[in-house]
């Protein structure tokens, strides 16, 4: 049986011209910070990947600080300024909202898209300068925030504003500038590169302390030495995702090809957060009645790889703080799947999810959800 692969936010396949040039880093000996012949070749390396990823984000190379992923780069932003106060979304992804305690939630609509009146209530009533963190398109059901407008409000009270464009990256345009963010986090492995490397994108100027300490690497930002093999992966995903962006498209008519076949075969079933601009990959159905996990084991089995919710918690599965958030009861939030496209997917994916998505309703709608 030939399996579907559908979990692209979760981590997407490496594209070969990526596996190529890890590949080609490979051979090269030497450590970036060494000034020896050896040493210089791989500094040239690791600055040529910069240089990509910082025009992904539409900023200089030396904006873009390279992190072990995507989850140290939201903790490097909000616990890089321990004057601030963090004020988030409800919606995050777990990283920023487990990166500070304490902080500030603000709710968002039955959509999934930020309360920006309650965002400039809660800066106004606080003490002390902010730091606000809003995600650029939500990992679970891929909704777009208002970022931009986020951003005025922000910086209307003297607070900065972080964006965690994980998920956007490749499927929206991401610009720094645009955006009206201080602040922006990346990940390789979301747009066809490898796991285990990040970035945090900086406004030009800003400063902000480093959590990892003991080198002079990412000029004092992040210290240890770069890992080279990952980071050059990184700047060709980069510069295939600004290229293939065109191609979002083809990946949206797909998604909104699977959730009108998905509705029509299983009446039942919602698309959550339809009623908002959202990526083109993504789509979040949710079945009452139907655990979450049940489905995703029911749809593995039949060869379609699927999510519930996020895939970053170890393996649990609970009830989507997101759908929550949202307005859905405990026993509802626990019973969607994340289904994500991605640069491999094609209409024989869909089909193949369509039918077994269907399948498995007619045979476990009628189960209580666990």
């Amino acid at each position: 049986m030939t399996r579907v692969y559908l979990d692209h936010n979760a981590s997407a396949p490496l594209k070969p011209a990526v596996k190529a040039a890890m590949v080609q880093a490979m051979d090269l000996a030497g450590n970036p910070s060494s000034v020896h012949g050896f040493g210089r070749a791989v500094r040239r390396a690791v600055e040529e990947a910069r240089a990509q990823v910082a025009a992904l984000a539409g900023v200089r190379p030396v904006q873009t600080v390279f992190t072990g992923s995507g989850t140290e780069a939201n903790n490097l932003a909000l616990r890089g300024f321990p004057g601030r106060r963090v004020v988030t979304s409800a919606i995050e992804h777990d990283s920023v909202l487990e990166a500070v305690s304490g902080g500030a939630r603000i709710p968002v609509d039955r959509n999934g898209v930020v309360d920006l009146a309650a965002l400039d209530r809660r800066l106004a009533d606080g003490d002390g300068p902010a730091l606000v963190s809003l995600m650029l398109a939500n990992n679970e059901t891929g909704v777009i925030q208002p970022v931009a407008e986020a951003a005025r409000i922000a910086h209307a009270h003297g607070a900065l504003l972080h964006c965690d464009a994980v998920q956007a990256a490749g499927r929206l345009p991401v610009d720094l500038g645009a955006l009206g963010a201080d602040l922006l986090t990346l990940s390789a492995h979301k747009i066809g590169g490898p796991a285990g490397v990040g970035a945090l994108i900086l406004a030009d100027g800003l400063e902000l302390d480093a959590l990892v300490r003991g080198g002079g690497q990412e000029k004092r930002r992040r210290a240890g030495t770069e890992n080279v093999v990952g980071i050059a992966g990184f700047g060709t995903a980069a510069r295939l995702a600004r290229e293939e962006l065109p191609g979002t498209v083809r990946l949206t008519a797909l998604r909104d090809d699977l959730e009108a076949r998905a509705l029509a075969a299983v009446p039942g079933a919602r698309v959550m957060g339809a009623g908002a601009p959202r990526v083109g990959n993504t789509s979040n159905l949710l079945l009452p009645g139907v655990a979450g996990e049940t489905q995703v084991m029911a749809l593995d089995l039949a060869g379609v790889a699927v999510s519930a919710g996020s895939a970053c918690s170890s393996g649990k599965v609970k009830p989507s703080h997101v759908l929550a958030a949202m307005g859905e009861d405990t026993g509802d939030a626990a019973c969607a799947i994340r289904v994500s496209l991605g640069w491999d997917s094609g209409g024989e994916a869909v089909e193949r999810f369509v039918a077994a998505y269907a399948a498995m309703a007619a045979r476990l709608a009628r189960a209580p959800a666990a």
